[in-house]
């Protein structure tokens, strides 16, 4: 039995899932049924985890931005993150990441590929 979807809202900046729409953030209105929105908020804490790896590891001056492991699993978890946004996202929401273009080449974590065109969730 397929789990009917529910319209959720995803706020990039507090990294919540509400099921409402704050507007002081922009967020992004998915649909999503409770296994999409587990592996959503597995993502974002990944995400989280990543993000403060990244700020820890800029306070050290000798690395390298470009030789630094911590840096390429944010912009690894950054690119997940968006991929699942487009994913389960509204026409808005796949609009913007196409326009930000975050996901031009279609690629995150190594090889896997984000299918840009599939406009239906499945």
């Amino acid at each position: 039995m397929m789990q009917e979807k529910q319209t959720y809202h995803v706020d990039l900046v507090s990294g919540d899932v509400l099921g409402q729409k704050l507007e002081e953030n922009p967020s992004f209105t998915i649909h999503a049924n409770d296994e999409e929105l587990a592996e959503l908020k597995q993502c974002l804490e990944e995400h989280r985890t990543d993000d403060l790896e990244a700020y820890a590891r800029s306070h050290v001056p000798y690395l390298l931005y470009h030789h630094d492991r911590a840096n390429d699993k944010y912009d690894v978890a950054m690119k997940r993150l968006y991929a699942l946004i487009y994913k389960l996202g509204d026409e808005t929401a796949r609009n913007h990441i196409e326009e930000i273009g975050i996901l031009k080449d279609n690629k995150f974590e190594g090889e896997e590929e984000v299918q840009i065109g599939n406009r239906n969730g499945t």
